[in-house]
């Protein structure tokens, strides 16, 4: 059975490099035929396999290097067999006792995403499914931190540009819609920090209890970074919890460039990030780091008489104590595996090679007659669209990126921002390289040349 699935695997990591980006031709009728009953009978296991390697064929590619839309995910092979070893030995490692040196390998992942951002000896992260499910435990700290049990008054603070997991991690915690302040942003699209201060202020006055701020260490829309020095600054002379989200951006930090971008990173109190992003690991691999680990202990533990067979926890702590979760799959093993076998100079180079792409997207465009790429990327983001001779803009982009999508060899994504309706560019797919990145300039450019000929 293991040979046969790997025999798939590689067929089809083989074909990626020729996979169409994006196609659902067929996938109505593909979908039908699994829509099905529960199955009496035993199926064939070659029948089986080939089922799934069909159902792949269908959809948007977000394992080639074709993928440049939202964020991409590539999913590292050795990240993948670490998956299935790890889930074939099925050991329980949310509990210290139960498989020690297991749970130390997850441990020692998350200290060394914890030195990559200078966090003292005492702070502690937990892995998760992912950016949302940290930023609701980051929430879930700072209020059991800062406010009483009766915490409704408190307010939280986010840009515009802001992912939407904080809005509905602060759902989630609790927290009345209301409470959420959505800050407008610079032209640079970075959180407006004057009027940050402002509301902070008049909330306070009009009885409310401020407690959170959520700086951006990466946007979604355009790769921007809030002013993070002057934000951890505002948030601890005003005695307020400074969370980052870096789900996207965070790993950068690994670069020249990327420190030059996050500086001021170091002193937040807390901070997302996703391996299944910038250290290329396959979905369902995110990260929440607290400066104050007794804080994520203290805002997760809760105690059960069925649990009183186990040591301590003083010194070895279980990660079911910092986290919603008591059963989970072991995540460590998915990062350790792949940091192990490829060092983190490896890493390191392969994101430096994504600002340079993305540095060149941006420098083809804005040389290309008719396209406007109103913010230079501060990271691998680059958001731009044509102006079309006549007719409406936003018409025009959406036919875009309709025609360069339908090519089949590279994906985009659209936004809107200030009301525009943009195309987007995100390079981070570890597959990506720059013969794909100057196909997809040339698909991009000849697309726009056509449509307003």
């Amino acid at each position: 059975m293991g040979e046969a699935a790997l025999d798939l695997v590689t067929r089809f990591v083989a074909t990626l490099p020729d996979a169409s980006a994006f196609d659902l031709t067929g996938a109505d009728d593909l979908t039908e035929r699994f829509r099905e009953p529960m199955p009496s009978a035993p199926a064939a296991y070659d029948d089986v396999l080939a089922a799934i390697e069909e159902a792949s064929l269908k959809g948007i590619d977000t394992a080639g290097p074709g993928f440049l839309g939202y964020i991409p995910a590539g999913g590292l092979i050795a990240s993948a067999i670490a998956a299935f070893v790890g889930f074939a030995m099925n050991r329980f490692v949310n509990v210290w006792d139960a498989a020690p040196a297991l749970a130390q390998m997850e441990a020692t992942v998350v200290r060394w995403i914890a030195d990559m951002f200078e966090y003292p000896a005492d702070a502690q992260g937990i892995l998760t499914s992912g950016g949302s499910l940290a930023n609701f435990s980051a929430i879930v700290t700072a209020r059991r931190t800062l406010l009483p049990d009766d915490f409704l008054a408190g307010t939280l603070y986010a840009s515009e540009q802001t992912h939407h997991s904080v809005a509905k991690a602060a759902m989630l915690a609790g927290f009345p819609t209301r409470n959420v302040r959505l800050i407008g942003c610079t032209p640079e699209l970075h959180i407006d920090v004057d009027e940050l201060h402002d509301t902070v202020d008049a909330d306070r006055r009009s009885g409310l209890q401020p407690f959170f701020i959520c700086a951006n260490g990466g946007t979604t829309n355009t790769g921007a970074v809030d002013p993070l020095e002057e934000l951890v600054r505002l948030a601890h002379e005003r005695r307020m919890w400074i969370h980052v989200d870096a789900a996207y951006g965070g790993f950068f930090q690994l670069t020249d460039r990327g420190r030059r971008a996050l500086k001021g990173i170091t002193g937040a109190d807390s901070i997302t990030l996703d391996p299944h992003k910038g250290l290329f690991i396959p979905y369902g691999t995110g990260c929440l780091l607290v400066r104050e680990g007794s804080t994520l202990r203290d805002s997760h533990r809760v105690r059960a008489d069925y649990m009183q067979d186990l040591a301590p926890q003083e010194i070895n702590p279980s990660f079911s104590d910092y986290s919603p979760e008591l059963t989970r799959d072991f995540r460590g093993l998915r990062v350790w595996v792949p940091l192990k076998l490829h060092g983190i100079d490896a890493f390191r180079e392969a994101l430096d090679e994504k600002l340079d792409l993305a540095q060149h997207v941006a420098d083809r465009l804005e040389a290309t007659d008719g396209f406007e790429v109103p913010w230079r990327p501060e990271l691998s983001v680059v958001a731009f669209r044509y102006l079309p001779r006549a007719g409406d803009r936003d018409d025009f982009n959406t036919a875009l990126l309709e025609r360069i999508n339908a090519s089949g060899r590279v994906f985009l994504s659209s936004t809107r921002i200030g009301g525009r309706y943009m195309l987007r560019v995100c390079v981070l797919n570890h597959r990506t390289h720059a013969d794909r990145v100057e196909e997809c300039i040339d698909i991009i450019t000849r697309s726009a040349a056509e449509l307003d000929g």
